[in-house]
């Protein structure tokens, strides 16, 4: 016999008063995994350009590099965002204790077992890797449909991100010919998504400071018409891109798309905001978004822009610094503590920007390649070493409050 929405609720609550704190909120374990798996990925990746080390053999070490940064790495924290935007979206108990420690272990043995090697086959890597999201999927799912939820578009977007990386494995066993296109899928599925969430958070919590600290001045407004005409065209670029991969035309639709999105990111009024970190680094994030689209598009149509340039703008660049961005800001309101960058929280996010900033300059060729490309690893990973660091003790630990989460 099915259980009711109040025995459901009871069964969750005392999962959660029971379970370790690690466990009470899905932002705790897979922020708290994913910004380590970053730092080990990475330097699984160095050691690979380096010393010629293989992590894989399921992936190539490029390919590797490539699919742990997405579907590992930002993947977790897609997770983690989601799982604890679930119950502020539908009013319903987030997923504690065991099931929550389940899925992060379904989430790690997708990222170990591709390490073991092709005795155990390519499939068992393949299903636990990519069947993690669509499982998370189908969670998310169920929870947004049974509350009458607007945010069907956001579990879509996991449920695809999942067969992406299927994709991209399949790409690994020569089933698939075009060899980049789980990686272009999951590229576009996540710029996707921040232009979305971005575009609710960002003028939402830049308004909410500026009224309180800043009321004399002009505020961004709800989302608008030119607000979703962007987001739109951002979505059927991002899907050229995956379907095409490279076309003169898409160039400068891209490029079209960036003036626009940096349009759409004046309005917010960021630079009115500039005294508060935890708001500024989310303009910061979201510049990326704009700058990676621009890059794409002119390395399309015939510039000297090689398209590396533009892929580690937007991952990490938009995608590390937005994650960045994410994980501090709810780390801190979801275990009650004060929204406030300390000195930990302003270096982590310098040291991000610093290491996108050389990445892009190295593949550009405004700095040495080979010291810009060190250098940029060493900054970005120091930015996840000082979250783990910094945080690392807080998402393990209780609420300030008391309360369960």
């Amino acid at each position: 016999m099915a259980m009711t929405g109040s025995e459901l609720a009871a069964l969750r609550r005392e999962r959660m008063a029971r379970a370790p704190a690690i466990l009470r909120g899905g932002f705790r374990p897979f922020f708290l995994g994913g910004a380590v798996w970053a730092m080990i990925a990475l330097a699984l990746w160095l050691l690979a350009l380096t010393q010629g080390y293989e992590p894989s053999s399921v992936f190539s070490a490029l390919a590797w590099h490539r699919h742990e940064m997405l579907f590992g790495f930002v993947g977790a924290v897609v997770s983690g965002f989601l799982l604890t935007a679930i119950p502020n979206w539908t009013g319903r108990l987030p997923i504690a204790g065991g099931p929550l420690a389940a899925l992060f272990g379904l989430w790690l043995a997708g990222r170990i077992v591709p390490l073991l090697g092709l005795d155990i086959g390519r499939v068992l890597p393949a299903l636990l890797d990519g069947g993690f999201y669509l499982v998370l999927a189908a969670l998310a799912a169920r929870e947004v449909i049974a509350a009458g939820n607007r945010n069907v578009p956001i579990v879509l977007v996991v449920a695809l991100f999942g067969f992406a990386d299927l994709a991209d494995h399949a790409v690994a066993a020569g089933l698939i010919a075009d060899s980049a296109i789980g990686v272009r899928a999951a590229i576009a599925l996540i710029v996707a998504l921040i232009s979305l969430v971005g575009g609710r958070i960002i003028p939402s919590f830049t308004r909410n400071w500026l009224a309180k600290h800043r009321p004399d001045g002009a505020m961004p407004g709800q989302p608008t018409a030119f607000d979703k005409a962007v987001l739109a065209a951002t979505v059927l670029t991002m899907l050229g891109y995956v379907v095409l991969a490279d076309s003169p035309l898409l160039g400068w639709a891209l490029v079209a798309v960036a003036a626009l999105q940096a349009v759409r990111l004046a309005r917010w009024q960021g630079l009115r905001c500039v005294a508060d970190p935890l708001v500024l680094v989310l303009h910061v994030g979201y510049a990326w978004i704009p700058i990676g689209l621009g890059l794409l598009g002119a390395a399309m149509v015939g510039s000297a822009v090689p398209p590396s340039a533009a892929i580690h703008a937007l991952t990490a660049g938009a995608m590390g610094t937005m994650i960045l961005a994410v994980m501090t800001r709810a780390t801190l309101g979801h275990t009650g503590r004060a929204l406030h960058a300390n000195g930990w929280t302003v270096a982590i996010y310098a040291s991000v920007t610093i290491g996108a900033l050389l990445r892009v300059f190295a593949s550009l060729q405004m700095i040495d390649y080979t010291i810009g490309m060190h250098s940029s690893a060493v900054a970005w990973g120091a930015a996840f070493g000082l979250f783990v660091l910094a945080y690392g003790p807080i998402l393990a630990g209780p609420r300030n409050d008391g309360g369960l989460t």
